[in-house]
């Protein structure tokens, strides 16, 4: 199995992470997105004919959508039964959520990070409302004692949402605001396999 990575990539992380708690072999070749744009040039092209990040190759497959990554480690790799199948309607619902969070607070954060001066006032915009209903959600789900999206357990909704939120500090939010979506952060940083990425840390 090789990933190809790149180490500033909210995206690539979710993989790296889910990888690392699942206690996954694998290789990773690092690709350089910005400002190098590797991953358009013609050599990555033939491993991702749209020039994306992350890349898993798995065997004869060949996976180049995040979403779909997180899925099939999840179905392929976990012996629990926790991390897909537990809940799948819901699951399915977050990862949803989840695109949506990568292409508001993620792409604020990115044009924050690499083009500054960028306005990222309409994405903060779009990306408010859902920490929003995030938090709002975790604050039910923790009065019943549930501190996951989707339950007592962990999943890839977690893995998919994780990464986005707990870099919006980035784009210029204050997660201070959100005390429930805090304590899920600590959450998930407790789980055995934690690894780190620039910008998130152990707690």
């Amino acid at each position: 199995m090789i990933l190809y990575d790149s180490a500033l990539s909210s995206d690539c992380y979710k993989v790296r992470l889910l990888l690392a708690l699942l206690a996954i072999p694998h290789d990773t070749s690092q690709v350089g997105d910005y400002p190098a744009a590797e991953h358009m040039s013609d050599a990555h092209r033939a491993i991702s004919p749209r020039g994306r990040l992350p890349v898993l190759v798995d065997g004869a497959l060949v996976l180049d959508d995040t979403v779909a990554i997180l899925v099939h480690l999840a179905a392929r790799h976990d012996t629990t039964g926790i991390w897909f199948s537990a809940a799948p309607g819901q699951i399915a619902q977050w990862l949803g959520v989840a695109r949506e969070l990568a292409a508001s607070l993620g792409a604020a954060r990115r044009l924050s990070l690499f083009q500054t001066g960028a306005d990222t006032a309409p994405l903060l915009g779009a990306g408010r409302p859902l920490l929003d209903w995030l938090d709002q959600h975790l604050w039910l789900a923790n009065a019943e004692g549930q501190y996951f999206l989707c339950g007592h357990t962990p999943s890839i909704a977690d893995i998919a949402c994780f990464p986005d939120t707990a870099l919006a500090q980035q784009a210029g939010l204050d997660l201070r605001l959100y005390p429930s979506i805090r304590r899920w952060h600590d959450h998930i940083r407790r789980l055995a396999g934690f690894i780190v990425m620039p910008g998130i840390f152990h707690r």
